[in-house]
């Protein structure tokens, strides 16, 4: 299948394969979660969201950063005009607002997103990563919740996600503390589900996203919603979701085919277990 590149304005999007491949490409600045860059990821995500052909999605960055956090520039007008309607707190607040819709979507994209973490991935960089489902890292990644040393609060929802990943006496660590974490200690905290040469960062990153285009679309969707849910919903609440979600997936057609599959013997499309082996 040809791949198709798309130029944003602060990032590149790629599409092949079935993998889209959201490209973070301003290298000279460590790849910064500008204003620009957030509305590259609303125009990936409306094409992503439609394209039923993608069943995974890979973010990453060029030059070896991932996302070194808030564009210096946008915080430097807010030092030299304090007084100008963007830096007010209501546009704050505001565009925390649409930065939190791109957040949700990113979150709810019924495909796996996977990060693949080069260089350092601080602050909103950090978040980034925390929203993805699999977070693959080079040993020369770093995390830091950076916030504290400007006197900032965690954006990005990451005082949401970090308790989950971590726990909440860690998650208060890294947030009061604002220390880095390597990428071994990021494993051993689940941050970081694995780490790779950063030669071969991307090309492992591409592999795993691979082994999901052959995985039932609908049910993986499913699954993300019920899970991404969990520590909210009542158990009855809860019951009730995975019943609707359990009755919509066995009419789909996917589930019929593994069905025939099985019953003549065949092997099923999607087998982790037997692709890990090769």
């Amino acid at each position: 299948m040809q791949r198709e590149t798309i130029p944003l304005r602060e990032a590149r999007l790629e599409i092949g394969d079935g993998i889209a491949e959201l490209i973070h490409d301003r290298p000279e600045r460590r790849n910064p979660m500008s204003l620009t860059l957030r509305q590259d990821y609303t125009d990936m995500l409306d094409r992503v969201e439609r394209d039923p052909e993608i069943r995974a999605l890979i973010i990453t960055g060029s030059g070896g950063s991932f996302c070194a956090g808030g564009d210096l520039g946008d915080l430097k007008s807010r030092v030299e005009q304090p007084d100008a309607p963007q830096n007010s707190p209501d546009a704050m607040r505001r565009r925390l607002l649409a930065l939190h819709d791109r957040v949700a979507r990113l979150r709810n994209l019924e495909m796996p997103v996977i990060a693949a973490v080069d260089g350092p991935a601080l602050g909103a960089g950090m978040g980034l990563a925390l929203v993805a489902d699999f977070v693959l890292a080079s040993p020369r990644a770093f995390f830091g919740m950076s916030f504290a040393k400007v006197g900032l609060v965690p954006d990005m929802a990451s005082a949401y996600f970090l308790p989950r990943v971590v726990g909440m006496s860690m998650a208060k660590e890294l947030m009061l503390t604002a220390r880095k974490v390597g990428a071994e200690e990021a494993k051993q905290l689940g941050i970081v589900h694995a780490i790779y040469p950063h030669e071969t960062l991307a090309e492992q990153a591409r592999q795993f996203a691979l082994r999901f285009v052959d995985a039932p679309p609908q049910a993986m969707g499913a699954m993300k919603r019920m899970l991404n849910s969990s520590f909210e919903t009542s158990y009855g609440a809860f019951v009730e979701l995975e019943a609707n979600a359990q009755a919509v997936a066995s009419t789909t057609a996917y589930h019929a085919d593994a069905l025939r599959r099985f019953a003549e013997g065949k092997p099923l499309r999607y087998d982790w277990d037997r692709v890990a082996k090769g």
